[in-house]
């Protein structure tokens, strides 16, 4: 009498005879790597490295475009916080800080990020230092703690926000934040709700202005690699 294999979270025993290219990527990606893919093609090992190798060409396509919206939404970010630190007459650049407004790890953040181009020899430029800070550091500059403080000199720089609040821009740059990590980690997408956090992308870039969605929209691989799913 046959039995069940114990434990729900094994992978399944594979269908047929896998191909000996299968079995070779099996063997020096992992088991448990293409795990997630075999089960989800009931342990078909052939079939699991092809949809194996669709996650990546999908998490490719998103990264490019993950990287323009990461660039325009630092610099939106970036151009409001100088002009508002302009216009209180403050001295240095926004992320000195003189009125201590950030919180202690978007501080450190900003300390890791000048140690790094020190260390690379690099010019402590606004630019460079902009662009040494991860995507988390603007994400979290959106977040609840600074609605009285950052928000009010933020939001007009977003002028096609469909509103005043606050969470309307942190809630997709929030949710792009956690997709950022996981194509960034190699994470299986299989279960992400792609299409939606596609929307998000262009929402984001969407709010500075709808030509810059439009833009985007027409110039990457995101739905093509998404229709080409096995």
């Amino acid at each position: 009498m046959s039995t069940s294999p114990p434990g729900g979270g094994s992978a399944p025993e594979p269908i047929g005879h896998p191909s000996p290219t299968a079995l070779l990527v099996q063997r020096h990606l992992s088991a448990p790597r293409l795990g997630t893919y075999a089960r989800a093609v009931g342990g078909d090992l052939d079939r699991a490295v092809e949809l194996y190798l669709w996650n990546a060409a999908v998490a490719g396509a998103l990264w490019e475009v993950l990287g323009h919206v990461e660039v325009v939404l630092r610099n939106v970010l970036h151009d409001a916080l100088t002009a508002r630190h302009q216009r209180l007459g403050r001295a240095g650049q926004w992320y000195d800080d003189p009125a201590q407004e950030l919180a202690q790890h978007a501080r450190d953040d900003i300390t890791r990020a000048k140690q790094r181009l020190q260390r690379a020899g690099a010019p402590l430029l606004p630019g460079k230092i902009v662009a040494e800070l991860n995507f988390g550091f603007w994400r979290f500059l959106l977040a609840r703690r600074y609605t009285a403080t950052l928000w009010p000199a933020l939001r007009p720089a977003f002028q096609y926000l469909p509103g005043s609040d606050r969470r309307l821009l942190e809630a997709p740059v929030a949710r792009l934040h956690v997709l950022r990590n996981r194509v960034a980690h190699h994470e299986p997408l299989l279960s992400e709700p792609l299409i939606d956090r596609y929307i998000d992308l262009l929402d984001v870039v969407g709010y500075v202005h709808p030509q810059l969605r439009t833009w985007l929209d027409s110039h990457n691989r995101v739905r093509t690699a998404l229709d080409a799913r096995p």
